[in-house]
């Protein structure tokens, strides 16, 4: 590999936390390390302390970003380990020559980067890459596969064949004189039960858990400038709004919510319920479908990154709501991965049964006769939900989440594709983790499943390109260093019980939550695609796409217009694939 001679770093900053002294890049006395950094860390104060007491002089008052800077001098590539938040930064090592990127535990910040002959380069956003005369823009069609197959591309994968995403808990290091980067994990989410837990009181395993919680709510109500909270009327944005109120001594919290006119896809009397007892400042905008139908062209011609989940649009319309009046957000972002909030954890139990005892010829038939059930426009419908769990069962186990999940099975994105569609390629994220653990359960496999990739790749990549569009900080408070290694020990079977998830978390909530609100169903964070694409600008932008079959892509608009078939989830991922591909275009169907 060549040597790489120059080093440039550049930074836009949203300014949070030590506004006038935390400018970027940021250099140490001698400058001799400099850091360049997007998001927080919510225990700089206590490493601070520490540094100091090891010696180390701070120019800042209060900033976060330059314990990365003395960190680094102390601990080197031990860093990150010792970080507790969300953060992508690079440092430069000026005597070593050495550039050392990291990015947090669960991927909440982007992080791309390109390594090729004589250059190497990084950015939050992959636009910022083909900016880039080196770079070469070359799909990469095993990743468009993977796309169809989960509704996002999994780390490392991008849609370029000369990029690459650093996997959340990852970091890397870049040798500029002899061209060689290592890749190295320092941390991965993986359940390890502990069963003696089982013989203590849930009383008590219930306040440990609030009292992580508290103080994982605390930690993400440090800032310089006006912050609030997403309230969705769901336990796990609830569950926050008591903690932040408790936190702010009683006082009302800013709270924001979307409302839809459709009654399947509203949620806003259960916000304006938990609203009404924290007495949180509430903000509510009732939304028209007509007009947040309109905005999905531009968005996604902005967004970056093609992501296969509409929950995109309701979550840019709450973010720039939210913008208005705030800078930073609490979210609940991670509960229902960590708890077993979903809904096929339900469907775990009967489908290892059928899988065990259905012969494939019946399996096969009952699947014909799903696909003839009537067409529903609802949100997450019965109709819909039955067509998806047949469809997983077609493939065995270690198959089920991602097929369950993606806007396409292995037999479509088959008939997609030019290219050889290896179906253990294309899934090995997938059934690598869940055979990697053979002794564990199946909810326990599914929980990893849903936390290292769903939430990572997906939601998480979703709540920051939504939120940071409109210049607007996120925090999920799940997602604390402490709270996490409780749920890793925590048995499943505190967290999944009775065909109910989120069994603990719902105790522990039981004294701060109204009763409605601890006894509704999950609901999805949903808008009524399948209405919308039927009516959608009958121009669709349609730029060729290497390796993938148009005229198929075409045959499922027309089936899905005409409602025989219900192909949103794949069509969404189509139209977010064209904005990718072709903004211009995009922007023009919009009229």
């Amino acid at each position: 590999m060549d040597a790489v001679t120059a080093v440039h770093l550049g930074h836009r900053r949203l300014a949070i936390i030590d506004i006038q002294d935390g400018k970027q890049p940021m250099w140490n006395e001698d400058h001799s390390v400099a850091v360049v950094f997007n998001g927080e860390i919510y225990n700089h104060a206590e490493l601070r302390r520490e540094l100091v007491s090891c010696g180390h002089r701070f120019q800042s008052d209060h900033s976060d970003t330059e314990v990365l800077v003395h960190g680094y001098e102390e601990w080197g590539a031990e860093l990150p380990v010792r970080l507790n938040g969300m953060f992508a930064f690079a440092i430069w090592d000026k005597n070593r020559k050495r550039l050392f990127l990291a990015r947090d535990r669960f991927g909440e910040k982007p992080l791309f980067y390109c390594n090729v002959p004589g250059l190497f380069c990084f950015a939050s956003e992959l636009k910022a890459l083909t900016a880039h005369s080196g770079f070469d823009t070359t799909l990469d069609p095993r990743a468009l596969q993977k796309f169809f197959a989960y509704g996002f591309f999994p780390a490392p994968s991008t849609p370029y064949r000369s990029a690459a995403k650093l996997p959340g808990g990852h970091s890397l290091t870049f040798d500029l004189q002899t061209g060689e980067a290592k890749v190295a994990a320092y941390w991965r989410f993986s359940l390890q039960a502990e069963d003696r837990w089982l013989e203590r009181s849930e009383d008590e395993l219930s306040e440990e858990l609030l009292a992580l919680f508290d103080e994982a709510v605390k930690r993400r109500m440090l800032s310089d400038v006006p912050l609030g909270v997403f309230l969705s009327g769901g336990i796990d944005s609830s569950g926050v709004l008591a903690a932040a109120t408790r936190a702010n001594g009683g006082n009302p919290i800013e709270t924001f919510s979307i409302g839809f006119n459709e009654p399947s896809f509203d949620e806003s009397k259960y916000a304006q319920i938990m609203a009404t007892a924290s007495s949180s400042r509430h903000h509510l905008r009732m939304l028209s479908i007509n007009d947040a139908r309109d905005l999905i062209p531009p968005l996604l011609a902005t967004v970056g990154e093609p992501l296969g989940d509409p929950s995109l649009l309701p979550t840019f319309l709450l973010s720039r709501f939210t913008r208005e009046k705030v800078t930073v957000a609490l979210s609940g972002d991670g509960g229902d991965e960590l708890f077993a909030g979903y809904d096929p954890f339900r469907a775990l139990a009967p489908a290892s049964i059928y899988y065990k005892f259905v012969p494939a010829p019946i399996h096969h038939a009952l699947g014909k006769l799903a696909e003839v059930l009537p067409i529903s426009s609802g949100n997450m419908s019965m109709e819909f939900r039955i067509r998806r769990t047949l469809r997983g069962l077609s493939y065995p186990p270690e198959m089920w989440n991602p097929v369950w999940l993606g806007p396409q099975s292995p037999a479509e994105i088959k008939e997609l594709f030019a290219s050889p569609s290896d179906v253990r390629a294309i899934y090995e994220e997938a059934i690598s983790l869940w055979n990697a653990s053979p002794g564990k359960s199946y909810v326990d496999k599914t929980m990893e499943f849903y936390t290292n990739y769903y939430l990572q790749d997906g939601i998480l990549t979703k709540v920051d390109r939504a939120s940071m569009l409109n210049s607007l900080e996120t925090r999920a408070v799940f997602l604390d260093n402490d709270l996490v290694a409780f749920c890793e020990k925590l048995p499943h079977s505190l967290k999944y019980r009775g065909g109910t998830g989120k069994y603990l978390l719902r105790k522990a909530f039981s004294s701060r939550l109204p009763k409605s609100i601890l006894s509704r169903p999950k609901k999805g964070f949903g808008i009524p695609l399948a209405l919308w694409l039927r009516d959608f600008p009958k121009q669709v932008p349609f730029v060729s796409i290497p390796e993938v079959d148009g005229a198929k892509m075409q045959m499922k608009w027309a089936e899905h217009r005409c409602g025989k078939a219900d192909h949103r989830l794949a069509l969404w991922s189509w139209l977010s694939l064209q904005g990718f591909r072709c903004p211009t275009l995009m922007m023009q169907a919009a009229g």
